[in-house]
């Protein structure tokens, strides 16, 4: 007998609520909601591409409104534009504020709650909104800044007086115009050290972050009106830290007299051996700066709570590890009048009894408790740690159910409702749909029942029974009833077309003998006396986890969809099952994940539904595509690998972020970065040795004697190409250079001149990930033809 039962999706489609009509005239560019048109309930490509996708909500200021964007893509102009939304808190009265042919971003409301600020052409604008009911427009509109390096993003003092915002400065990365003006069309970059390229650009400017006052004139935000908050530095640091930080990184305290923010101050060979960022306070009038001393991992995503009184900050122990647990960090504030900054005291880890890592940290109202969202069992949901709590170890709460197959992000706002009860305005997804807004409501009464930590089954009137695989760690479910409900229906008139499906969560056992949950998902109207081609998927990181994400790139729906059963395991090295789990990929990316990945095909293979099988994945995952195909035997018919590590001792000297390999490829934790080094008694530079650069041990090196990198290296993909005999479609981008695109063509040429069926696919104009339109629906349609060609 089976352990396990079939989920069926059905979605609920509430009606659509009509926007009004905005009469104002469309700009030229402007793209709106998708007419696409859908006979036959398939999902295709084009399908995908036609979906809204809505982002950034912002509660008004009197707690009524959520202004929020949506972006639209047309394919056909190879471009997309986000233009902005308002709608009550329970998604009726929807408008369009604006129909602009260029995007509009960082939006928020002002205190009148009349006006919005925002982000277009790189410059900072005010605008009023007006109208009545669903007939409002963004209008009066006024450019606000002239800041020539651009304006990314940027946060509103509390009282609205000041502004912090995101812009550029020259980096040490020189080019031929530098040297000579007359030199403006020669295209060169010269450096004296590491870093000088990242993910996906040359480091030629990097990202600072300027103070200046919200001027009553237009275009008074310059250069010439801001202040740098790192310009009494010695360094040229990134604020926020690139490649993925934004504004989240920096917070105003209430008063507005104090900026909390996340920056890693190193540069050069020092930055890229180390992910030592620490968390730091500057005074907006005296300029001066302190930290909060942590001396470990990433420390970002500083929060000071309402009242001011505490701060919040999500914190990595190890240096070098970019994958360690994040934990959640609060300190007391005391603000001392003879201190220039203030003294931070009592720090706690309120995460100290919760083994998964928590993220986005969000205060409620009373400041004594922080709400954060954490990938768990499987699934995003959302917690509250009791930052009061007597026994900080049992600090943490589950808010969402486990019985609610979604992926939750950390709530925009938090407030209580007419009845007193709390409510968390937040957005969720999962593999059925993109981006929505919900609202989660947690009643002020205590509940009759509460859960424990067994496996359960509930019985749920529209899906049927569930089989629910309870947190591992001592984190109780909420006391109190929690009920949601659907703010938004962006999509409701595309995905209401489309053939449900059902999705199953499987317990796989592994060669050790462990529980591995593995996700399925089978065709519409599956028939389980017919035999079905299916997809492997390898997961990327190689630190991450297959939840209930909705992707753009690796839609599982859409490939269900083509008539595959999708399968998805959680292998070791995914992040929603403790440490433990965790870290058994790092030093050992040929055994146990590997292993984990083959059981899961096997077990899969031996239903007789499943015909032949391929693996896909990218990055991390197109390392395992590579290595797999050196190892399997037969068990897969063919292989996609995107943006994958072939080559493991090339990409140690072409990668960037050199902490990544130096710890993952062997190094570990005995051989994390020298604290002292960039000091006097311990220079940056080459000893002379091999093996280090001023005490940054690079353990992870093809050229270390640590067993795990001798191993690591010995076994890279490429050492294994006698092996293949598997067809194989090898995709890069041109611009990626977190696993540089020769990587892809490496592969391919090995494949070829091993006499085995391959294709490859490159994207000049891309980078780790495919973004342009056209580029996407290529590479759909060149990614399930492959699978056709060798698995129907």
């Amino acid at each position: 007998m089976k352990l396990f039962k079939f989920l069926s999706v059905n979605l609920i489609i509430i009606p659509l609520i009509m926007t009004g009509c905005n009469m104002h005239k469309k700009s030229d560019g402007y793209i709106g909601p998708s007419d696409i048109s859908i006979s036959d309930g398939k999902m295709t490509p084009e399908v995908l591409l036609s979906l809204g996708r809505l982002s950034d909500p912002q509660l008004s200021p009197d707690g009524e409104k959520i202004l929020f964007g949506v972006t639209y893509t047309s394919i056909a102009d190879n471009s997309t534009c986000r233009n902005l939304f308002v709608c009550n808190t329970d998604g009726n009265q929807r408008a369009r504020l604006t129909e602009d042919g260029k995007s509009i971003g960082n939006a928020r409301w002002a205190a009148d709650g009349k006006h919005i600020y925002y982000i277009q052409d790189g410059q900072i604008w005010k605008g009023k909104i007006s109208g009545k009911g669903t007939n409002l427009r963004l209008a009066d509109r006024k450019q606000l800044s002239d800041v020539k390096a651009e304006v990314s993003g940027f946060i509103l003092s509390p009282d609205q007086s000041k502004i912090l915002y995101v812009s550029s400065v020259h980096s040490n990365v020189v080019t031929p115009e530098d040297t000579d003006p007359k030199l403006d069309k020669a295209r060169a970059y010269m450096t004296d050290d590491l870093m000088y390229r990242h993910w996906d650009h040359w480091v030629t400017e990097i990202p600072h972050s300027f103070v200046a006052d919200i001027p009553d004139a237009e275009k008074g935000i310059n250069g010439k009106s801001s202040t740098d908050i790192l310009e009494s530095e010695d360094g040229l640091y990134e604020l926020p830290m690139e490649p993925f930080a934004g504004i989240e990184q920096l917070c105003w305290s209430p008063d507005g007299k104090y900026i909390a923010y996340s920056c890693k101050k190193s540069f050069g060979k020092k930055y890229a051996f180390s992910t030592d960022s620490e968390i730091y306070i500057y005074n907006i009038k005296t300029k001066g700066t302190g930290v909060i001393p942590m001396k470990g991992g990433y420390d970002t995503d500083p929060a000071w709570s309402p009242d001011g009184k505490k701060i919040a900050w999500l914190s990595m122990a190890r240096n070098g590890y970019e994958s360690d647990k994040s934990r959640l960090m609060v300190a007391d504030v005391d603000y001392d009048p003879n201190e220039d900054i203030p003294v931070i005291t009592g720090i706690r880890d309120v995460t100290s009894g919760f083994i998964y890592n928590a993220s986005s940290p969000v205060w409620d109202k009373k400041s004594d408790a922080v709400y954060f969202n954490a990938l768990a069992e499987g699934l995003q949901g959302i917690f509250r740690a009791d930052v009061n709590a007597a026994d900080i170890s049992k600090a943490v709460t589950r808010i969402t159910g486990e019985d609610k197959w979604f992926d939750f992000q950390s709530p925009f706002a938090v407030r209580d409702d007419s009845n007193g009860n709390t409510q968390l305005l937040t957005s969720y997804y999962s593999m059925e749909f993109p981006s929505e807004l919900v609202s989660v409501t947690v009643s002020k009464e205590r509940s009759d029942t509460t859960s424990d930590n067994e496996t359960f089954t509930t019985t749920d009137p529209v899906n049927g029974n569930r089989i629910i695989k309870v947190l591992k760690g001592d984190c109780p479910v909420t006391d109190r009833n929690v009920t949601y409900s659907r703010i938004t229906h962006e999509n409701d008139h595309i995905i209401s077309k489309l053939k449900t499906y059902k999705t199953e969560a499987r317990i796989m056992k592994t060669v050790d003998g462990k529980d591995m949950l593995t996700w399925v998902l089978y065709p519409p109207e599956f028939d389980s006396t017919k035999v079905y081609p299916s997809i492997l998927i390898t997961l990327g990181g190689p630190q991450g986890t297959l939840s209930q994400d909705w992707s753009y790139r690796w839609c599982y729906r859409l490939m269900a969809a083509q008539g595959y059963v999708v399968v998805l395991p959680n292998r070791r090295g995914t992040t929603a099952f403790g440490p433990e789990w965790t870290e058994e990929i790092s030093g050992d990316y040929i055994g146990l994940n590997m292993q984990d990945y083959l059981s899961a095909a096997k077990q899969m293979k031996a239903e007789p539904f499943i015909g032949k099988m391929a693996a896909c994945g990218a990055s991390y995952g197109g390392y395992s595509v590579y290595y797999l195909a050196g190892i399997h035997g037969n068990v897969f018919d063919c292989f996609i690998a995107h943006a994958g590590i072939f080559d493991e001792s090339h990409m140690y000297l072409t990668t960037e972020e050199m902490w990544f390999p130096n710890w993952d490829n062997g190094g570990l934790e005995e051989y994390e970065a020298d604290p002292a080094v960039g000091t006097p008694e311990c220079p940056v530079g080459p000893k002379g040795d091999g093996e280090t650069f001023g005490g940054i041990r690079q353990g992870g090196s093809q050229w270390s004697n640590a067993p795990k990198a001798v191993r690591h290296y010995a076994n890279s993909p490429d050492k294994l190409v006698k092996n293949w005999h598997t067809p194989i479609l090898c995709i890069h981008g041109g611009n990626d250079f977190r696993v540089p695109y020769d990587q892809g063509m490496a592969a391919f040429n090995a494949a070829q001149l091993m006499g085995v069926p391959s294709r490859l696919i490159i994207f000049p104009d891309e980078c780790h990930w495919i973004q342009q339109p056209q580029n996407a629906l290529f590479w759909h349609r060149e990614y399930f033809a492959w699978l056709d060609k060798w698995c129907k």
